[in-house]
């Protein structure tokens, strides 16, 4: 029969990775470093331009949340834990007049993991041992609670797309 059809495959593989295909048809996510859930510092971007157009993020995870969604893309910043005396604490963003913000398109295949489960419903949480959501829900379902609330999460950029988001949860 034909055996370069394996070869031929392989190729096209090679040309989807190197055009920019979404993350799951080029290649894995790869394993980045998670940053503190709670941590009280703002996590850096070293060598990004914020006095330009918003864009991506480098590639990895941030502790943030979205703030805009759009037709094509969603904007999103950092956030930070901040200890509070009466209460256990809260997330809070960069301060009003910082540009410190991206935008990225959200992947088709993304991977949301919901801590309040797909219809956000408080009685079905879904959370891990650390905290953070542990449903998996749709696009869809990101995007509209996206749109209603700042939710924190950590957010996996790859290829300057978000490819995962994981809720944090907070009393």
């Amino acid at each position: 029969m034909n055996r370069s059809l394996p070869a031929a495959l392989a190729a096209t593989v090679l040309s989807a990775a190197l055009i920019g295909a979404t993350p799951a048809e080029a290649a894995a996510i790869p394993d980045f470093p998670v940053p503190k859930v709670f941590g009280t510092t703002f996590q850096s971007d070293p060598g990004h331009d914020f006095t330009k157009h918003i864009s991506p993020r480098k590639d990895g995870v941030l502790r943030g949340w979205i703030t805009h969604v759009a037709r094509t893309e969603v904007e999103y910043k950092p956030i930070k834990w901040v200890k509070d005396k009466y209460s256990e604490g809260y997330f809070v963003g960069p301060a009003e007049g910082d540009v410190t913000a991206y935008a990225s398109p959200v992947a088709a295949n993304v991977v949301f993991l919901s801590a309040f489960g797909c219809s956000a419903d408080l009685a079905g949480m879904t959370v891990d041992k650390h905290g953070l959501g542990a449903k998996r829900c749709s696009r869809k379902v990101l995007l509209s609670r996206a749109k209603e609330f700042q939710r924190p999460s950590l957010i996996t950029v790859y290829r300057g797309r978000i490819v995962k988001v994981q809720e944090i949860y907070t009393p």
